[in-house]
């Protein structure tokens, strides 16, 4: 009667053992999958910007050349 209880208990036990760590491992991976999100859009905004950056420069290179055409 022991024996059969125990053996019983070892397959559930097993069983729920193996449910669990699924579970873990499905959180570990959703928890992933949203950092590398985070990290794909924050690279897209620092891209965006720089492009800004480098378009407001290059506007005031060739607004501060043309003055330069003006004077000369």
């Amino acid at each position: 009667m022991m024996m059969s209880m125990l053996k019983v208990a070892g397959k559930w036990g097993g069983i729920l053992t193996l449910i669990a760590v699924a579970i873990l491992v499905l959180r570990q991976v959703i928890v992933f999958i949203g950092f590398l999100t985070f990290a794909i859009k924050a690279l897209l905004v620092l891209a965006f910007i720089a492009l800004l950056i480098g378009v407001g420069y290059l506007i005031i290179k060739a607004w501060s050349q043309r003055k330069k055409e003006e004077q000369i």
